[in-house]
């Protein structure tokens, strides 16, 4: 047969749409053209697949090849189409049976001696083939992420002599299976931070909702520490966050890591980041800093330092979970729903000594920007008891605090399905049950600090976080206080 269609999966974002490699053999002078709107990777593919073909022991024939990469529209890039054209071409010059390839898909790099070399992006590429109920056929370097896809078929190849002999029957390739969940790594306990009880009582608010959190007072008070101390009381990973984290980090410059699997991320980029380093992009399109948090923190520390425009592009994020990456060929959308946990000195000598210069600084940060942070809380200088090494720990060890943050995170899950960070404005007026008392301090609040309706919302699903953490059904005065108390930072500037 002349005509051969086998199945592959482009990189677009994080999708992976199907591909149809077509493969056709006519007479005439020697050629292979490639068409389908591939890129320079993809073009070079005709050379790797001419000499894995050869070196593996079949034939190239003499003729006019021609292949297609349908649908014509969708930009192909990298070397990931390699191991379906080559099954493609020995379909189409009569060495493999067509009909053998219907329930498979295919991706793979080929080598020129014809092993197969692991491609990025190939656990998006897992959940459609799962999802269209046919099997993938990846390079061994890729069976461990593939088969982290529950309920998907995978197999794992070295060669291409290997996936000949399996669509064969000769000797059939072995499915893959999932691998034990590997160790969570051990963070540091909340309990070696000194002191600080509202500065803990905040992060525990924040772990438990989902919260952003602004920590603001002079170097050495602990911002950092508390900071990193956050997963260690975040709930743990749902098996369907745990597959959209990973599926980020496939199609990421890094690559997957086993290691992260059920991991929430943290991510801490350094002040001289750039906005595109936060949110992504480049000509073809990858995740920044902001997606590979996804389910998990960003944390910045010193944040004036950043470049304003950088910080700017967060605004949109914060509130939708997502990014989108317009650029004139295409358009590629990132999840991006991060908890932000941010760090700052409140002047640039990192005390009250020159209020001007204070000022200057902090007007770094936009007042939109600081609106959408939902706590704002000054940490003062560890207290004089605390100086000594040998002090014994005040607080509790970081399991007591997420026992209490999971159960609080279980209620929120069971009634809304979302943290309460993520609670929309009919969701917040139906969850909030607020009473007389509680609407007069509200309005009261409002007032005082100059808060806007954004605000009020924060103040409001924090409120219902603390009522959470209580396991109160409703927000009581005491609740809505100590919210309030959460965005008074009046002597700084902030509201």
């Amino acid at each position: 047969m002349s005509l051969a269609i086998t199945y592959a999966r482009a990189q677009v974002g994080i999708e992976a749409p199907l591909v149809s490699v077509e493969t056709h053999v006519a007479n005439g002078l020697p050629s292979f053209a490639l068409v389908g709107l591939p890129e320079a990777a993809v073009r070079e593919s005709r050379e790797r697949v001419r000499a894995a073909l050869l070196t593996s022991g079949y034939e190239m024939p003499p003729r006019r090849v021609t292949v297609n990469l349908a649908p014509a529209d969708l930009p192909k890039e990298g070397g990931r189409f390699d191991l379906a054209m080559a099954l493609g071409l020995l379909a189409a010059t009569g060495q493999l049976a067509p009909d053998r390839f219907v329930p498979y898909e295919f991706l793979g790099e080929l080598a020129l001696s014809g092993a197969l070399r692991p491609v990025p992006g190939v656990l998006p590429a897992a959940i459609r083939a799962r999802d269209a109920g046919r099997a993938l056929i990846v390079p061994h370097g890729n069976v461990a992420e593939a088969a982290r896809v529950t309920g998907a078929m995978v197999f794992g190849a070295g060669h291409l002599r290997e996936v000949v002999a399996h669509l064969l029957g000769v000797e059939p390739l072995s499915p893959a299976t999932q691998v034990a969940v590997p160790s969570v790594p051990a963070v540091p306990d909340l309990r070696d931070v000194r002191g600080q009880h509202r500065a803990r009582r905040a992060l525990e608010i924040a772990a438990a909702g989902g919260h952003n959190l602004l920590l603001i007072g002079p170097p050495g008070a602990g911002k950092s520490m508390l900071a990193h101390r956050l997963a260690g009381i975040l709930p743990a990973m749902s098996e369907e966050e745990a597959l959209e984290s990973a599926a980020i980090w496939s199609v990421s410059s890094q690559g997957f890591d086993e290691a992260r699997w059920g991991v929430r991320p943290f991510r801490a980029p350094h002040h001289t980041a750039s906005g595109i380093a936060l949110i992504g992009g480049g000509s073809i399109p990858r995740p920044g800093e902001i997606s590979l948090a996804h389910h998990g923190v960003l944390f910045l520390d010193e944040l004036p330092e950043f470049d304003r425009r950088a910080l700017e592009v967060l605004r949109e994020p914060m509130e939708t979970g997502r990014i989108v990456i317009s650029r004139a060929a295409r358009q590629v959308e990132f999840p991006a729903a991060f908890q932000l946990i941010a760090a700052m000195n409140p002047s640039p000598r990192g005390d009250d000594s020159d209020p001007e210069a204070g000022r200057r600084y902090r007007s770094r940060l936009s007042g939109p920007l600081l609106d959408r942070i939902d706590l704002q809380l000054e940490v003062p200088a560890v207290p004089k008891e605390h100086w000594r090494l040998d002090a014994p720990p005040d607080g509790e060890p970081s399991a007591v605090v997420r026992q209490r943050v999971e159960q609080a995170r279980a209620l929120q899950m069971a009634r809304a399905g979302k943290p309460n960070a993520r609670l929309g404005a009919e969701e917040l007026v139906r969850w909030a049950r607020l009473g007389s008392a509680e609407h007069a301090l509200l309005e009261q609040a409002m007032e005082r600090l100059g808060l806007s309706l954004r605000g009020r919302d924060k103040v409001l699903r924090v409120a219902r976080t603390i009522a959470d953490l209580a396991g109160s059904a409703s927000i009581r005065a005491e609740h809505l206080a100590e919210a309030i108390g959460y965005r008074d930072l009046a002597r700084y500037g902030f509201a």
